[in-house]
């Protein structure tokens, strides 16, 4: 049985990058978030539908009540207080214990292996302390980078999800991977 996500929204994992911290995401974060995401690289390769700052701080509160939302979202922070990113668990089915792992970072953090560790901390979490048998991404299929950063941390490509998903307003093909707690093989 999976415990009560709130209670663990207290208690989150280290990212064990100097300085890179998970926190809670809080409805002040919906600017700075908003910000990157309105840039069109950080979009291109995803089905995010931005409708601007107010709609990020209803996301938000949703991520405050993972029981009702079936959704939680971190901020992935730097030390002076940045949000560099988020990450988080969508589509959470408790009767089936998975969820699926969905991570942006902002332009200035690119590259420097922030959404790598954050997806394998936050993965390890989820498998280990959560106790979900499987946490599972889909990418669009020309996502290269987060197609690389999931296989980094151990995710399998199971399949093309053919017209998976809207993508302004065109279905799109997106690859299946997950990764899935071996010890309750």
């Amino acid at each position: 049985m999976l415990p009560n996500l709130t209670d663990y929204l207290q208690d989150l994992p280290e990212l064990g990058l100097d300085g890179l911290r998970l926190r809670p995401l809080r409805e002040a974060d919906a600017a700075a978030w908003h910000a990157y995401l309105r840039d069109e690289a950080v979009t291109r390769h995803t089905s995010w539908q931005l409708d601007g700052p107010d709609a990020l701080v209803n996301l938000i509160r949703g991520y405050g009540q993972p029981s009702e939302s079936h959704s939680l979202r971190l901020a992935i922070v730097t030390a002076d207080g940045a949000l560099a990113g988020t990450i988080g668990l969508n589509e959470i089915s408790v009767s089936a214990r998975r969820a699926e792992i969905a991570y942006d970072v902002a332009p200035p953090y690119w590259r420097r292996g922030f959404a790598t560790r954050a997806c394998d901390t936050v993965t390890v979490w989820a498998l280990r302390e959560l106790g979900f048998a499987r946490i599972q991404a889909t990418v669009l299929d020309t996502n290269v980078a987060s197609a690389g950063v999931l296989e980094r941390c151990g995710f399998q490509r199971e399949g093309l999800l053919r017209r998976y998903r809207l993508v302004r307003g065109i279905s799109r093909d997106f690859w299946m991977y997950a990764r899935a707690n071996a010890a309750q093989d």
